[in-house]
């Protein structure tokens, strides 16, 4: 959970100590700014971490982001206080970096290179995931395998025979399709249980799930399914509701 308002239009630039902590540009729901939050917790890396509202930035963001999206991770340590955009490359820089606690990719070049192309093969189903989350009636999409994508997965883990893509413990693999993992719980709750995944067909993949729930990075970040659906049934609506855990922590501070 998190109680951090979203940065918005007039919102004034965070002003932090000169502690040489990096500083996480993010938006709460965004599965891409998830994967930067699960390396950094996994390598227990401290980083300040500053939401932004996607659809009202604050005036100053492009300046901190070229690309204006998130994730955006400003290196503070670095001259001008460099800042890396794209999922991908911020998690790999961070591996490299900071080598000594849970390296993530194999030591191996080419395992490593073979890794890198099942973290970028998994694209076919992150957009076959945002076709179900994003329609107001998934059913009308016809008879389309929307998790065609997964099957590359599901093989791959149970030849490996291991509980994890990374082994005995989470790897980068892991980490970079966990978001989306993560967020297909709230599909029974948006559409109903026929959404589910099915345990005759990704039984190893479901027994990995479970698996990583129990992480310790995973769970620094973790939402579950009711509140996935209903930020995403905000977005669907055209009123995404970025300060939802704001609110609602607030909430609770005054009960």
């Amino acid at each position: 959970m998190s109680d951090t308002e979203h940065l918005t239009t007039g919102s004034p630039k965070p002003v932090f100590p000169d502690d040489g902590i990096l500083k996480l540009y993010s938006m709460r729901f965004c599965p891409y700014a998830h994967r930067v939050h699960l390396v950094l917790d996994a390598k227990k890396i401290p980083y300040h971490s500053i939401y932004i509202n996607l659809r009202e930035k604050p005036e100053w963001f492009p300046q901190v982001s070229s690309s204006s999206k998130v994730p955006a991770l400003e290196l503070v340590a670095e001259p001008k206080n460099s800042v890396l955009i794209e999922s991908l490359i911020i998690c790999d820089y961070l591996d490299e970096k900071y080598p000594e606690v849970a390296p993530l990719y194999p030591k191996d070049p080419l395992k490593k290179a073979q890794e890198k192309i099942l973290v970028v093969r998994f694209d076919q189903f992150i957009n076959a995931f945002y076709k179900l989350v994003l329609h107001d009636n998934p059913a009308s999409l016809g008879d389309t395998d929307l998790y065609a994508g997964l099957e590359t997965y599901e093989e791959e883990l149970k030849q490996r025979g291991t509980e994890f893509f990374g082994g005995t413990a989470p790897g980068m693999l892991d980490y970079m399709i966990w978001p989306w993992c993560e967020r297909f719980s709230a599909l029974k709750f948006s559409f109903g249980d026929h959404f589910d995944l099915s345990p005759e067909r990704f039984g190893t993949l479901l027994k990995w799930r479970d698996l990583m729930l129990k992480d310790r990075a995973v769970k620094c970040f973790y939402l579950d399914g009711k509140i996935h659906a209903k930020y995403m049934a905000s977005r669907r609506a055209g009123t995404a509701d970025y300060n939802m855990l704001y609110h609602a922590a607030k909430r609770a501070r005054l009960e």
